[in-house]
């Protein structure tokens, strides 16, 4: 069974700074893909960021939802079993409750990669709440 146990959540004041964990009970280099979404009250689940595996030289490849882009930064730590989200300059629109997001499945597309549907694996969340 797996398990995703997410991390880091809290209330910070906008412009600060927040990183979130996302421990995985089995090994992270089974999730190809491994991505962070968030939910706001009344919204549906939105993606923010995803890092999966290219078969290349490059080995993982980032997405981001343009909000994010320049201030968030995925990356993952096989060793650990862990994902992480490094939120920087953080404002009110931020806030949600982030969930950690992990499949098996070889060579999501770019569809894929942002569509909450397509992952088989959850956390229970994480709630993120930026201050104005």
């Amino acid at each position: 069974q797996v398990q995703l146990v997410e991390s880091g959540g809290g209330l910070v004041q906008a412009g600060g700074s927040l990183r979130l964990s996302c421990a995985a009970s089995g090994r992270t280099s089974n999730f190809y893909t491994m991505g962070w979404f968030r939910q706001a009250p009344g919204k549906e689940r939105e993606f923010v960021a995803a890092t999966r595996w290219s078969g290349g030289s490059t080995a993982y490849v980032e997405a981001y939802v343009d909000s994010v882009k320049g201030r968030f930064t995925i990356s993952r730590d096989n060793a650990k079993n862990t994902v992480y989200l490094q939120m920087n300059s953080l404002k009110p629109e931020d806030t949600a409750v982030y969930y950690c997001a992990a499949d098996r499945t070889w060579g999501f597309n770019t569809a894929q990669t942002t569509d909450p549907g397509a992952y088989d694996y959850w956390g229970q969340g994480t709630q993120v709440t930026v201050s104005s």
